[in-house]
């Protein structure tokens, strides 16, 4: 069955410009017009030439009567904002046709050599089924990166299938459950040394109104097994360890991630059960060829109870890290446990010599240990490819287009506002 996520269309045909002929000389009319040539030839220039050119680029030299390719010739960064916007039209098998306005802004808070980007992204969404989501996202870092400050605030309505506990499960076994939901996630994280810091945190989650639509008929199902009410709620505090060698997070070019987060929900704090985890968020990124600009990417995304009965729905799923991501290749919620591993790895390369357009190769692969055992004892491996399109050259912000495919023909396409990892 394909599994369409988050599928973005962009309207518009930036090629349509160029001319039918245009890697041959461009010869002279009978009577020259130097104006005519000059413009030509910058047409094909601002396409093929070595600038780095983004999608604001496009549109200005289309509609606007600046022709020139944007540059960023500011020597002070502070108080510079990077925007990227982008109106969407998506169809999901879960959502059916839905508008959204997909919004990043990134920016400098100090001049400093090692200063990280900071970002912010925001999305509103609405569904043809009436569900409404609204993620606000930040990573902030003060001046030299002496404090980093994340911010997940959630709020969404949306039904989604629910296909039980592990990794064994099919797609017989999926139903639509329905809830509303609350995420208030805040973390302050101070340096210790460079690119090293410790902190802490509160999360905070509230899932209300929890139906089962359409149960199977003559069976007990895991939901029910494990626990279902028509609310639950977690609420802890989090010690968070992080090394971040990564400049950009919106799309990273070289160095080490490491985020390491140990979390604990006492009922005093108003849970509805006591539980603790632990989760590994360890990334990679190095050029390859080490010559090229090319990157080979690595991640691990790994979390594990360590204590109590998380609720069903805080347990680790397809797609639940923060940007609900990992698991290309399946539908989000498509595999559900106490425990899981993650690993994928992505080629990253540029197609155009002027960064416009981009493309990369992925394989990954999930494992969720079963509920009667608590063992690990299937492997789902997920793999595609994908293009990139710059929206914002200055803080290499890309829109990111990728199919993906899992086993038992599972694939759909997958969209993102700024690299997957």
């Amino acid at each position: 069955m394909i599994q369409i996520q988050r599928t973005c269309v962009l309207i518009g045909l930036l090629t349509s410009i160029l001319p039918a002929h245009g890697q041959r000389p461009i010869k002279a009319p009978p009577e020259f017009d130097r104006d005519s040539a000059n413009k030509y030839v910058h047409r094909l220039h601002i396409f093929t030439g070595h600038d780095q050119v983004d999608v604001f680029d496009i549109l200005s030299y289309l509609f606007t009567k600046h022709k020139e390719v944007r540059q960023d010739t500011s020597k002070t960064r502070v108080g510079r904002l990077y925007g990227s916007l982008l109106p969407s039209a998506e169809y999901t098998l879960q959502t059916g046709f839905a508008g959204a306005i997909n919004g990043n802004v990134a920016f400098y808070t100090s001049n400093h050599e090692f200063e990280n980007i900071s970002n912010v992204l925001a999305v509103a969404k609405y569904t043809q089924k009436k569900q409404f989501i609204l993620p606000i996202q930040a990573n902030i870092w003060t001046k030299q990166n002496r404090f980093n400050i994340l911010t997940d605030w959630h709020f969404e309505k949306f039904p989604q299938n629910t296909y039980g506990l592990g990794g064994l499960t099919t797609e017989s076994d999926g139903y639509m459950i329905d809830y509303s939901y609350i995420r208030l996630y805040q973390t302050l994280l101070k340096t210790v040394s460079r690119d090293f810091y410790l902190g802490f945190g509160y999360d905070f989650d509230w899932y209300f109104n929890i139906l089962e639509l359409n149960p199977p008929k003559g069976t007990t199902t895991d939901f029910e097994k494990y626990g279902l009410s028509p609310r639950e709620q977690s609420s802890g505090f989090t010690l968070d360890l992080l090394l971040d060698e990564r400049r950009n997070a919106i799309n990273p070019v070289q160095g080490n991630y490491v985020n390491i987060v140990y979390r604990n929900d006492p009922r005093f704090l108003g849970s509805d059960t006591a539980w603790q985890s632990l989760n590994f968020d360890m990334r990679r990124y190095q050029n390859f060829p080490a010559s090229s600009k090319n990157i080979l990417a690595f991640w691990t995304y790994d979390w594990f109870t360590i204590g109590g009965k998380p609720p069903y729905l805080n347990l680790p799923a397809t797609a639940s890290d923060t940007y609900n991501n990992f698991g290309r290749g399946y539908i989000q919620g498509r595999f559900r446990g106490r425990n899981v591993l993650y690993l994928e790895s992505e080629y990253r390369f540029g197609i155009s010599p002027n960064g416009l357009f981009g493309a990369v190769v992925f394989v990954n692969a999930q494992s969720f240990t079963e509920e009667t055992t608590m063992k690990f004892e299937a492997i789902l491996p997920g793999w595609g490819a994908g293009i990139r399109i710059k929206l914002n050259k200055f803080s290499r912000t890309n829109l990111c287009l990728d199919y993906g495919f899992g086993l038992h023909g599972s694939k759909g396409i997958f969209a993102n506002l700024g690299e997957v990892f």
